[in-house]
Parts: C-alpha cells; sequence; structure tokens
C-alpha cells in the first residue's frame, strides 16, 4: 500500500511509489469488473427463477456448490441466490468507494510530485 505523498519521499521513490499506485489501481478495477460480472449472472439468474417461486417453487434446478452440482428446488436456491447478490453488491460498492478514495489519493501524489501522464491535460 503506498505511503500518504509525503515531501520527505526522496525523488529516486517517486517512480517506485507511482508505479504502486498504478497496480493497485488496476487491481482493484480489475476485482471490480469481476465482481460486476458475477453481480450480472446472480441477476439474470434470478430474474429466471423468481417467477418460478409462485408457480413452480418445487421444480428442481441446479446449483454448483464447492465444485459440486447439486440437486435443489427453487424454493431454497432463490433466498442463498438473493442472499448472496446482496454481499456481492455491497462488497462491489465498497471497493468501488477504495477505488475513488485511491484515485484521489494518486492524483493528489502526481500533482505533488508534479507528474504528468502523456495524453492527459
Amino acid at each position: 500500500m503506498p505511503p500518504k505523498a509525503d515531501p520527505k519521499i526522496s525523488p529516486q521513490d517517486v517512480p517506485v511509489l507511482f508505479q504502486r499506485y498504478r497496480t493497485e489501481l488496476q487491481n482493484l478495477a480489475q476485482k471490480i469488473g469481476e465482481l460486476e460480472s458475477e453481480l450480472e449472472e446472480h441477476a439474470l439468474v434470478l430474474n429466471t427463477l423468481q417467477p418460478l417461486t409462485k408457480t413452480e417453487p418445487e421444480r428442481a434446478c441446479y446449483r454448483l456448490i464447492g465444485g459440486v452440482l447439486v440437486q435443489r428446488t427453487v424454493k431454497d436456491v432463490v433466498p442463498a441466490l438473493e442472499t448472496n447478490y446482496g454481499g456481492i453488491k455491497e462488497v462491489l460498492e465498497t471497493l468501488v468507494k477504495t477505488y475513488k478514495g485511491k484515485e484521489e489519493e494518486f492524483n493528489k501524489f502526481q500533482r505533488e510530485h508534479k507528474i504528468q501522464m502523456p495524453g492527459r491535460a
């Protein structure tokens, strides 16, 4: 985790810290993308199964749990999917806030050390 911008940072450390910030932001962005994809998959499955909770609650469906495909009923799977969906959404919101905070910190670091990125104003 890069330290807060400090006037005591030696000029030799600036490129190292710059790269750490960039790497950290890239890793956060990648994780956010993965979670957004997972959230979309959960939403798709929920949109498919929720109408069945009223019409066919005993209908068989399959769920992958720990690498094992397990047969369950729609009425058993939907609550678990809703819980997972909510959890993923919370984690995603937290990661987005973290990303924005890191991005602001990185921009401040760039301003303090007069770092300009090509193609940016």
